[in-house]
């Protein structure tokens, strides 16, 4: 009988207890941080969450048709581990993994081979996406070959029903779908609303079973947006300006259209334009909203915003005879001052008709530099519009201090300064409107639950806003830019049917330090009906092959006209009386008048004899 030992009964005892302490331990972890981590990883498991994509708000025009909207898609997404558990579980091969993965690959239009490497590749992946925006039928054909570790997630396409009509105006997402330029950047927030989850309950072959109402966050989709543009005027404002940029060979160009009464912008345009669906293959400068954003020398369309206040500050009136007496004039030897046509002395009111640069020269040496800086910056320019779209430029009007000796004759004549199309737009509203400066703006509000639209801001009444001149000399200066279209620099160009008043410019653009003998360009702005302004419009077209033809009557002012009056036939405005003759005072000093050609016959005439 072996004799009894301490040392062993000791390390027996040591053991027996070493092992107890262990399963002490062992069950005090299994039931605190072992339970949680055990529980976490049955979460896992059993349970997923899951986002929810909001819905991105639609823009609509003015008149409710889409602009821009969302339709909702599937992107394919696989589970590679999952995939390769599954079949094993099943006990079928990697051939009949093989040939279900061939046929998703045919129905997603890739290669068998390619989708095969890809999981092989990310056999440890628990999610690679395999195809974006597939439409319902072939989501209904994937899920047809149950496959396992398939799943798909809801995606928002954005997409354009009018294609490249109002490109500028919304701008156009990436393919993240967020907003990337124009309106769709400046409301990101309030059209991309924010996103939903759910957590779902899974079954062993991950499997959706069930949502708890707990577990359940409503997505808050984006707000649909209204704009105050008129899609069929956009329609017809781009297709003028196209025609008029490729007739003429030019570079670019912009138009603007708006409702001199309310600050409206019913078209604005860019050409050459892009397809906002595709934005990410556009490049920057294609994209630039140029009439808010490039500044442009504006040559002799910045003439009434000059004359208008002489006139009505008494510096001036409408039968002054100027004394022209050639071509050429070289005030107190500085810059020469040319005129395109000599007519001999001119009143005031042909000074503007014929564009006159040395009858705006004799006007503005007059004034003085402080008079013409009151001028300009009384019609808003120099300063941004505050129109509610992204990346206005201010324009340019230096300081007084800056002027130089030339200063007076190149601002008269549209140089040393810049504006945008929107500004020059905006300005020439004050002669349609009576003389108020309006705030143009391109939203008009946000759609509610019920489907009214709640206005985004209030329009004030005509008399509340700034006056940029009274509204006697805005008659007169509106009655005076008529002439411009009948006996004027865009003769030929007026309608049978509306009055229409406006002025041309044709400016220089510089380049190298200097200005351009065979780079212009070429602008109009102008408005109708002349008794009842409904549109404004400014049409600026750059750099036209000089070869082609140039000058402003020629280039701009007859698509501008054009625009005007395929929008006023839409909006079913009423024809306009016969222009009336200017008053005998003015007649008797005008060169080459002739009263017939103020009714609808003789305008007719005359429009037919340009062409």
């Amino acid at each position: 009988m072996p004799t009894f030992s301490k040392a062993r009964a000791a390390l027996v005892m040591m053991v027996i207890t070493t092992c107890f302490c262990a399963l002490m331990g062992r069950v005090v972890y299994l039931q605190t941080v072992g339970r949680q981590m055990t529980l976490e990883r049955a979460e896992r498991q059993q349970h997923q969450k899951e986002t929810i994509i909001s819905r991105r708000g639609s823009i609509y025009d003015v008149t409710g048709m889409l602009m821009a909207g969302t339709i909702q898609t599937q992107a394919l997404f696989l589970d590679p581990k999952f995939m390769q558990d599954c079949y094993q579980m099943e006990g079928r091969s990697l051939a009949d993994m093989d040939e279900a993965v061939g046929k998703l690959a045919n129905l997603v239009d890739k290669k068998p081979f390619e989708l095969s490497q890809l999981l092989g590749d990310k056999s440890e992946s628990r999610f690679v996406k395999i195809a974006d925006h597939l439409d319902e039928s072939t989501v209904a054909e994937i899920e047809k070959l149950k496959i396992f570790g398939v799943g798909f997630v809801p995606q928002h396409e954005r997409y354009y029903p009018m294609g490249s009509i109002g490109a500028h105006v919304m701008g156009g997402t990436g393919k993240d779908g967020a907003g990337l330029e124009g309106l769709e950047k400046k409301f990101e927030k309030q059209l991309a609303g924010k996103n939903g989850s759910k957590r779902v309950l899974k079954d062993a072959y991950r499997q959706s079973i069930a949502v708890a109402a707990e577990d359940y966050i409503q997505p808050q989709h984006g707000q649909a947006l209204v704009l105050t543009i008129d899609g069929n005027i956009q329609m017809i404002a781009e297709q003028e300006l196209e025609t008029a940029c490729k007739k003429y060979a030019a570079k670019r160009g912009e138009v603007v259209v708006m409702d001199p009464r309310t600050g409206d912008v019913l078209a604005l345009a860019n050409w050459p334009t892009f397809d906002p669906s595709s934005l990410d293959e556009v490049d920057n400068k294609t994209r630039l909203n140029r009439c808010l954003t490039d500044p442009y020398e504006p040559g002799s369309t910045i003439k009434p915003f000059i004359a208008g206040p002489a006139m009505a500050w008494r510096v001036t009136k409408p039968n002054e005879i100027w004394p022209i007496t050639a071509i050429k004039w070289n005030p107190f030897g500085r810059r020469i001052v040319t005129d395109v046509h000599h007519y001999g002395p001119l009143s005031m009111w042909d000074v503007l008709v014929k564009s006159s640069n040395i009858g705006m020269s004799m006007l503005g040496t007059r004034m003085g530099n402080p008079k013409l800086y009151d001028a300009l910056t009384g019609f808003g320019f120099g300063k941004t519009t505050d129109i509610d779209m992204p990346a206005e430029n201010q324009g340019l009007i230096r300081p007084l201090e800056k002027w130089g000796m030339n200063s007076t004759i190149s601002v008269s004549q549209g140089y040393e300064l810049m504006v945008t199309p929107l500004q020059l737009c905006r300005a020439f509203c004050a002669y349609a409107n009576g003389g108020r400066l309006v705030r143009p703006h391109v939203i008009k509000g946000w759609l509610d639950a019920e489907g009214s639209v709640i206005a985004r801001q209030q329009t004030k009444d005509l008399h509340m806003l700034p006056e940029a001149i009274d509204p006697l000399s805005a008659a007169g200066m509106k009655r005076i830019l008529c002439d411009t279209l009948v006996r004027g620099t865009a003769k030929g160009c007026a309608s049978t049917n509306w009055n229409i008043f406006g002025k041309t410019g044709t400016a220089h653009i510089a380049e190298h330090g200097s200005y351009s003998s065979a780079r212009f360009n070429s602008s109009f702005i102008g408005g109708a009906p002349a008794e009842s302004p409904r549109l404004v419009i400014t049409m600026v077209i750059h750099d036209a092959d000089k070869s082609l033809g140039h000058y402003g009557g020629i280039v701009s002012a007859p698509a501008a006209c054009k625009v005007l009056e395929r929008s006023l036939a839409y909006m079913q405005v009423p024809a306009s009386p016969d222009l009336p003759p200017p008053p005998p005072e003015i007649a008797r000093v005008l060169v080459n008048y002739d009263p017939s050609i103020y009714t609808k016959a003789g305008i007719a005439k005359t429009a037919s004899a340009r062409e």
